[in-house]
């Protein structure tokens, strides 16, 4: 393989950091979840195909990035979130199970695409926590860009048709927006403290147990002990810093890209997009059978349960006036429980049916 010109100098990364932050600003314009992990990945797409990008994001910078996003996703398990499921604890907690069960089938059955692997494909489909999935997928043996891709696809598709459904079939309509969630945030540098206290106890703890993705799942676990210990202080990582992961992320996504990469996830699309709407339909089904087991609503099942971004869903809930709390709850509960169960199964894919990978 020839070298890359001369001019591939400094200024590589100025560029790309630039254009991530212009990209950026466009698509959280538009509402569109995770704009700087979307924007990371386009950029350095575009910059890796045509000669101009970096080479590759240096392993401590995705081992950062991935911190930061486990103690997003830790923070988010408050415990008055939880506690509005404490009571149904077990119908919650099979049908979140199923919910993962029936993406990653999804995600074996995408597997038997020329060009895609079971595990790239389980690791591609698997609803919740998409930024988490993308970050390690890479260290768990997937390609991360096609995971990238297809991961977001499916985020794109529910939050597009989220309200629609809501709507249509549930008689949704905007009425009086339901408690908030979490009283007003603690202020930023009490965020970072948080945050940075749980990078530092996760990453060594998590390099101890010699766990999978353990640069993720360590800030993670810590970040929910702190959180469901009541030491958080309401605290979330600040914005300009999970921004810069988000989009460290995407890059790490991008600048791997090639033609032939980039052929094999297009022609991957007409599939995913199948599976995942018959995905998103068999999670409708199991919403209704929990809303049957607890007492929620119908629509309230249908959102708990719902395989897109927990902001969307966030968002669709308080505009709808129902309880908001007992959906995020569900919802928060499936992530946690992805993250925390997807790496082993990825592990036990890998072993048996190959390592993860586009042709």
């Amino acid at each position: 393989m020839s070298p890359r010109p001369s001019l591939s100098g400094w200024w590589r990364w100025p560029l790309l950091a630039a254009l991530t932050v212009l990209v950026t600003a466009g698509l959280a314009a538009g509402d569109v979840p995770s704009p700087a992990l979307f924007a990371g990945l386009l950029v350095a797409t575009v910059l890796a195909l045509t000669g101009l990008g970096p080479a590759r994001v240096a392993r401590p910078a995705t081992s950062g990035a991935q911190a930061v996003i486990g103690v997003v996703i830790g923070l988010l398990a408050r415990p008055d979130t939880l506690a509005a499921v404490a009571a149904e604890w077990l119908p919650v907690l099979l049908i979140s199970l199923a919910t993962l069960l029936v993406s990653m089938g999804s995600g074996l059955l995408m597997g038997l695409q020329r060009g895609v692997t079971p595990l790239t494909g389980m690791l591609a489909q698997t609803a919740g926590g998409a930024s988490g999935l993308v970050a390690i997928s890479r260290e768990l043996g997937g390609d991360e860009r096609t995971v990238a891709v297809i991961q977001y696809l499916r985020v794109g598709l529910v939050t597009a048709t989220m309200p629609v459904v809501a709507a249509v079939v549930y008689g949704a309509s905007p009425g009086a927006p339901a408690a908030a969630v979490t009283g007003p945030g603690a202020p930023w540098w009490v965020g970072l403290a948080v945050t940075a206290l749980c990078v530092g106890v996760g990453v060594p703890l998590g390099k101890l147990a010699r766990v999978p993705a353990g640069a993720l799942l360590g800030p993670m676990v810590v970040a929910l002990v702190v959180s469901l210990a009541g030491f958080s202080f309401a605290a979330s990582v600040p914005l300009p810093l999970v921004d810069v992961a988000y989009a460290v992320i995407g890059w790490q996504a991008g600048l791997r890209f090639t033609r032939t990469a980039l052929g094999t996830v297009a022609r991957v699309l007409p599939l995913a997009t199948a599976l995942i709407l018959g995905v998103v339909a068999l999670c409708a089904g199991l919403g209704l059978l929990l809303s049957y087991s607890t007492g929620m609503t119908p629509l309230e099942g249908y959102l708990a349960t719902t395989p897109g971004g927990v902001y969307a869903v966030l968002a669709t809930a308080i505009s709808s006036g129902v309880d908001v709390t007992s959906v995020v709850a569900v919802q928060v509960l499936r992530v946690i429980l992805m993250l925390l169960v997807a790496p082993w199964i990825a592990r036990l894919v890998g072993r048996r049916l190959g390592p993860g990978g586009a042709a």
